[in-house]
Order: structure tokens, then sequence, then C-alpha cells
């Protein structure tokens, strides 16, 4: 049987910044690394062509692009420049991966393919509410990243949904360009770390918006501009009128692949070792938001592509 599938000395699974930065410098090198890129049949929460920038307006914040540039685009040309130097893509979900032996099998919705070596680049998505205009008005006034969009609502009232460490940090950030951050929370008390509690309520600009649910997020038909909410304890509902809404409920790591393959680190995100991108099986690298729950951004999963494309190409040295 594996003389009829197709040996290739590396496999990138995920075609966003990491995937396809990993891609390039594979293709470089020489490895000829063939991509299963993922397929539009799947939803958001899964593997996708291009990863989370698919779904992203406007960047500003990739370098290279003073006057910024679309989401896809960017990914559309990390693509290009990948197959441009050698690397072929495949508009393919991988089904399931054996691990069990070398090299591995991998099988996609229509290709099978043996890797010796293998890159998981499948991303994280974000954790959405599931509410009545949230889809509508999804990049059009909801986001789920501060860093990526806040500067788009300087000098602008918003709304951060969450109680953790990460809805804090974005209302602290938000808190430097908007005119006013007011925090949601479905609970009276917050599960962040009390420091950055502190913080938050040090802060003359950020609200608090305490034991009330978000009924619908509304709008004009164009972009958001409020959000309809419900006290937990009276049933009473009331409008919050904001330009921003973003939802900070945390992000979901796809693992569903390596599940019980490779280690993670206790918030289920795939564990590497320091200062590399090797995982707990030899051969296999993570890269990208799939093993970064801190940054989640374009330009280090890009980075840590590199790395995972330099690591494989060592590793593969090593074998002759």
């Amino acid at each position: 049987m594996s003389k009829e599938i197709p040996l290739r000395k590396l496999v990138v699974i995920g075609s966003g910044p990491a995937g396809c930065t990993a891609a390039i410098y594979a293709a470089r090198a020489a490895m000829q690394p063939l991509v299963f890129a993922g397929g539009p049949s799947l939803s958001d929460a899964q593997r996708v062509p291009g990863g989370q920038l698919t779904t992203t307006t406007e960047v500003e914040n990739f370098p290279g692009f003073p006057d910024g540039i679309m989401g896809p685009e960017l990914m559309q040309r990390m693509q290009q420049q990948a197959e441009r130097l050698g690397a072929q893509v495949l508009l393919e979900n991988v089904q399931r991966v054996d691990f069990s032996k070398r090299p591995f099998l991998l099988e996609g919705e229509k290709t099978s393919v043996l890797a010796q070596a293998l890159i998981i680049g499948t991303g994280a998505s974000a954790k959405w509410l599931g509410v009545k205009g949230e889809d509508t008005y999804r990049n059009r006034g909801v986001s789920a990243c501060a860093t990526c969009d806040g500067f788009f609502f300087r000098g602008q009232e918003v709304a951060v949904v969450g109680g953790g460490d990460t809805a804090m940090e974005e209302a602290l950030f938000l808190s430097n360009m908007c005119t006013s951050v007011t925090l949601v929370h479905r609970r009276e008390e917050f599960r962040a770390s009390q420091a950055m509690q502190q913080r938050v309520h040090n802060n003359p600009k950020i609200k608090m918006a305490l034991g009330v649910v978000i009924e619908e997020i509304l709008g004009n038909g164009k972009e958001a501009t409020g959000l309809l909410l419900k006290n937990l304890k009276t049933g009473v509902l009331t409008t919050l009128p904001v330009n921003g809404i973003f939802i900070a409920i945390g992000h979901s790591p796809v693992t569903e692949l390596v599940e019980g393959v490779l280690d993670k680190q206790e918030n289920g995100y795939l564990k590497v070792k320091p200062g590399s991108t090797h995982t707990s099986l030899e051969g296999v690298f993570a890269c990208g938001d799939v093993a970064d729950a801190r940054y989640r951004q374009a330009i280090t999963a890009a980075a840590s592509g590199c790395m995972a494309a330099l690591d494989a190409e060592r590793y593969l040295m090593e074998l002759g």
C-alpha cells in the first residue's frame, strides 16, 4: 500500500500566515512542501483556506503595507508566493493522520500522502456568543481582536465582552485610543487576576456592565450601533450604544487531528519545546495560533512558520 502512496519530505497542514510562511521557507530549501490548505465546506471553527485573516477586512499592522491590505488579499499573496517557489497547495482538509508509523500517513478528502516530516499550522478560532446580529455585523463593528481592529475605533465608544484576563487586556488596550470602554460580563464579579482587575478599576475610561447578557447586537444594516442587554436579576432590557464590540471570551485551538497524540498545554494549545517548534513527537512541528495562546497575531504566526520550516529542514538533514 505504501508504494502506491506518494512520499513527500514535508507536509504542512494549514494555510494561514504560519502555514504559508512555513511553505515559503521550505520551498526555498528544496523540500518541495505539500500544503493542505483546507476547504470552504468547513465552518469558521475548523480549517479554512487562508486562516482567520480571510475573515478580516483591512489589515494595517502587517509590515510592508503602509496603506494597509485586505486580509484575503494578504493571504492570497502569501499562497501565490509559496506556489511560485515550488510549494504545492491542495484545497483539501486532512481527515486523519496515522502517527503510529513512519513516514506518517495523511488522508485528505481526495488525496493520501506519506510525509517524513509534518508541520501543524491549523490555527485557533475565536469563540463567539452566538447571539442575533453577531454574524451580520462581524468585521462591521464586531471583532474578536482589539490589537487587530482597535485602531479603527479610535475616539469612539466601544464594549468588551468577557470577564477574564484577556477581556481586561483588551479593555486596557482600547482605553488608550477610545473615548470609553464598557466591560460587559454576565456575572457580578470577574474571574481575571486581581492585578488585572485593579488596573481596570483604576482606569477612568473603563466602565462596567455586570450581571447582564447580550440579547442582540444592534445595527443599522451597515455597521453595529450597540448592544441590547438583559439584566439577569430583573429581566429588564437596556440598550448600550457603542460603535465597536470586542468579543473576548477565549479561543479554541484546532487540534482534533492530533488529539491524544501530541502533548498540550493546560489551556489546550499544542506544547512545543522552548525556543523551537518541536512538539512531543519527533518529526512533527507546530506553528502559529495552534501553539500560541498569548499573541495570536499574523506577524508572530508567520515568524513561527519560518521557525517550523527551519526546524523541519534540520530534522530532515539529520535523517539523511
